[in-house]
């Protein structure tokens, strides 16, 4: 599993991302949303980079260009709900992708303890396709793995990258374990070191989901 932390090149990236910890700038949901788009948008420019390319030759009304451009066939996969704004900011760059959609949510045995469920699945068939699975926090590393478990039913991809805006380093290592052998490439936005007893990232930013669309019961 390879990991790649964009923090460590400086870019407007870190704005964003200050932005949505800010506890002064995330109270106004709509900015929260837009910038988690603008990294989802910048993520998807990082991730086209390893794609596969070939030349095309574009006719224009003055010539012909020839142009190097994508030929992965790529799918969009979101862990419901936080995971939709980041979705749109990737959907924005890669209008031309195919979508998919997986429900996963904490089910507290008491005030400390969970498990994590699925609950619903949208896919298209996932065979020799680039899939893109996106959340934007990765707390635990348990909701992208069995999101990833589930996408397997709808078959199997031949590339696979996990876009998070802020992990955990238990995380990270959670998803080595489960996973030591499989060609995957993990993107953050930044990488924390703690989690707090509720099992959520320090200093993290709080619940994503929440500060995007409101707070649930």
């Amino acid at each position: 599993m390879k990991i790649i932390n964009l923090s460590d090149t400086h870019s407007i990236l870190n704005r964003f991302v200050s932005e949505l910890r800010d506890v002064t700038i995330q109270r106004d949901s709509m900015r929260f949303r837009r910038n988690v788009e603008r990294i989802g948008e910048i993520m998807a420019y990082e991730i086209s980079q390893t794609f596969t390319y070939e030349e095309k030759n574009i006719q224009s009304p003055l010539g012909i260009a020839p142009m190097s451009l994508y030929t992965d066939r790529v799918v969009l996969a979101t862990i419901l709900r936080a995971g939709l704004p980041f979705h749109q900011g990737f959907l924005s760059y890669m209008d031309n992708a195919e979508n998919a959609f997986v429900s996963a949510y904490r089910k507290y045995k008491d005030r400390l303890n969970f498990d994590i469920h699925i609950e619903y699945i949208a896919s298209p068939l996932l065979d020799g396709k680039t899939l893109l699975i996106t959340d934007p926090m990765l707390a635990t590393g348990s909701s992208m793995e069995l999101a990833y478990q589930a996408l397997l039913s709808k078959g199997m991809p031949q590339k696979v990258h996990m876009a998070s805006i802020i992990a955990s380093r238990q995380a990270l290592s959670y998803l080595q374990e489960k996973f030591p052998d499989l060609d995957v490439t993990v993107w953050v936005a930044a990488l924390d070191n703690e989690l707090d007893e509720h099992a959520y990232i320090v200093p993290g930013l709080g619940d994503a989901g929440d500060l995007s669309y409101g707070a649930k019961e």
